[in-house]
């Protein structure tokens, strides 16, 4: 891909601007300063009805904003971003300026937020949210304030844009006819960990985003719990200039990710296989557990692990380990063989049932 300047405006595009857009909207608006500028008193327009516009922006190429996105900055009585800054680099590109107030509306301030634009919008407002990339809501503030005017009957519409989830779907190689979304993991390893073996099992293809520093644990973590053989793409930088997709099983991801990755990270990671009950039968999965054990895992997380492979609960190979644990002891307390070093046994040639 070539590199794109950032602050080269795109070609224009004739904007579906509404009648109520203010004649004067280009030449007014925020002054440029970080944090919360104030361009005017940000009074609503149209006819009192209020409305939330959710509006997506760029992914990485500044060229692929919505054209509907510069009428919407032209016309919305506040503009609440998630870091204004970019937000100016970005207008700077489309060559527009928000008519109205710009607010910041990010992680730290959304819960105190959220009421002050409810009533803004109840009040008639026009209230446009963006956030850095891609979908406000998804993995990125908006859901509060969404629910907010839902829960008092506003209106609320959509800007769609790019979506670093589908284009890391697109892009991946892997099933896309089902999938499910799963956003960032847990920093703390154990739950992580927990979080990952919930969705041993499922089938769908799983989508996650992740830090670039926590790329090799993350990777490292799945494929423990997902198996090392799993299909998987972890996409970077997408749409950009060093856009790459690497693709393979979760354990020569992980070997890759280990000499560090930089960048946007999206990580597509193929469903559970098709194996089911009938395939592995319980001589089988309790084979499977024990050399997990005798390569140093511990009983649970072989257990586990193994459920993830066959794509079975865990209670299922739980259950199978402990009959053929009962089942040893009590060959070894009539008389037959048992394990090396029990009481029991007879000879050490001696490896047949009821001797």
């Amino acid at each position: 891909m070539a590199a794109v300047n950032a602050n080269q405006p795109p070609e224009s595009h004739p904007l579906d601007a509404p009648a109520t857009t203010s004649a004067s909207a280009a030449g007014t608006g925020a002054s440029g300063t970080h944090g919360d500028a104030a361009a005017g008193p940000g009074r609503p327009s149209g006819d009192g009805s209020g409305v939330l516009v959710l509006a997506g922006t760029p992914i990485g190429d500044v060229r692929d904003a919505p054209p509907r996105l510069s009428a919407e900055l032209a016309r919305a009585d506040v503009v609440a971003a998630e870091d204004t800054r970019r937000l100016r680099r970005l207008t700077q590109a489309l060559g527009v300026q928000p008519a109205g107030r710009v607010v910041s509306y990010f992680e730290g301030n959304e819960s105190a937020r959220t009421p002050e634009l409810a009533d803004a919008l109840e009040g008639g407002a026009r209230v446009l949210l963006v956030t850095d990339a891609g979908m406000p809501s998804v993995s990125d503030p908006g859901y509060r304030l969404v629910a907010a005017a839902v829960e008092r009957g506003i209106r609320v519409t959509a800007v769609p844009g790019p979506s670093a989830v589908l284009t890391a779907l697109a892009l991946s190689g892997l099933p896309v006819d089902r999938f499910c979304f799963e956003g960032f993991l847990p920093r703390k390893a154990g739950e992580r960990m927990s979080r990952l073996r919930e969705v041993a099992g499922e089938r769908r293809t799983l989508v996650y985003f992740e830090a670039p520093h926590r790329l090799d644990d993350t990777l490292t973590a799945m494929a423990e719990a997902f198996g090392a053989g799993r299909p998987a793409a972890v996409c970077r930088e997408l749409t950009k200039t060093y856009e790459e997709v690497r693709r393979g099983g979760l354990g020569e991801l992980a070997l890759w990710a280990a000499d560090g990755v930089r960048g946007e990270i999206t990580i597509v990671v193929q469903g559970a296989p098709e194996a089911g009950p009938a395939e592995l039968d319980d001589e089988e999965l309790v084979g499977r557990v024990r050399v997990r054990e005798d390569a140093g895992e511990r009983r649970k997380e072989a257990i586990a692990a193994v459920a993830a492979e066959a794509g079975l609960p865990k209670r299922q190979v739980f259950d199978a380990v402990v009959a053929a644990k009962n089942a040893a002891r009590g060959a070894a307390s009539r008389g037959g063989a048992a394990s090396p070093g029990g009481s029991g046994r007879r000879d050490a040639g001696d490896r047949g049932g009821d001797g």
